[in-house]
């Protein structure tokens, strides 16, 4: 069973054009994802998904393989969905290209969740910490129910509640890395568009329950940081230092 990491990378980013060739102490952000999905499928099992050629001169520069896709692309999941025509495998690991603190060994739980759930949609999530806000819109909140199968995900803090004694202790949020099958990816691409709930929350999962098919929340590693918006880059590369003197092993 081949599985493969897919990255899409698109230069005209609405909040931040430009966001995957941002450098990061020195290296653009892409080539941070690249290489640490490629510590978990290996190199030849990366792809840069893009519809722009400086991005894709910077990934092959640094030996990676890129897939040009077109630049209507309605969201990252329909241009990984244009790339899975040309790309050989039976699981398609979505990761952001916007996530350089990525774990490797989430890519691999989320990959070996989706093995064993091939019916299934499988995406990651991970407990806010204390120095995030439920509040902040940037930051898509998970709720599953008791199986872990996915409920509903919002930019708004859930699970609501009516008194403060109802209060959740705690929030979860999503961490993107998805996992799919060629099918589902072709299927949300046939869609034709974004569903309502979708272009509400802008939240690309959400066109899956339109689809009738089951979302698997599998827990990662909390500590993930996106870069959203260029104000998140100072924490992003702290975070990021604060991580060299700790480099997990990895086995696939």
């Amino acid at each position: 069973m081949r599985s493969v990491v897919l990255i899409p990378a698109r230069y005209a980013s609405s909040r931040y054009p430009g966001k995957p060739l941002v450098h990061l102490l020195g290296k653009p952000m892409i080539l941070w994802v690249a290489e640490l999905a490629a510590r978990a499928v290996s190199a030849e099992n990366v792809y840069v998904a893009t519809d722009d050629n400086r991005i894709a001169s910077v990934v092959e520069g640094a030996g990676f393989q890129t897939v040009m896709t077109e630049k209507t692309a309605l969201t990252g999941t329909d241009r990984l969905a244009e790339a899975a025509e040309s790309i050989e495998a039976d699981i398609y690991i979505n990761v952001q290209g916007d996530e350089p603190l990525v774990d490797p060994q989430d890519i691999l739980n989320v990959r070996d969740a989706k093995a064993a759930n091939m019916d299934q949609v499988v995406n990651g999530f991970s407990w806010l910490s204390e120095s995030e806000e439920p509040s902040n819109l940037n930051i898509p909140k998970v709720i599953t129910n008791e199986s872990s199968r996915l409920i509903y995900m919002s930019r708004n803090p859930l699970p609501g509640f009516k008194s403060s004694e109802n209060a959740p202790s705690r929030y979860r949020k999503q961490v993107c890395i998805y996992g799919f099958t060629r099918d589902e990816l072709f299927a949300f691409r046939d869609f034709g568009r974004k569903s309502t709930l979708e272009h509400s929350e802008d939240i690309e999962i959400l066109r899956f329950f339109e689809l009738r098919k089951n979302v698997l929340m599998v827990e990662t590693k909390p500590g993930s940081l996106a870069v959203d918006v260029p104000e998140d880059v100072a924490g992003v590369e702290a975070a990021l230092l604060a991580a060299a003197n700790s480099s997990p092993v990895v086995k696939g």
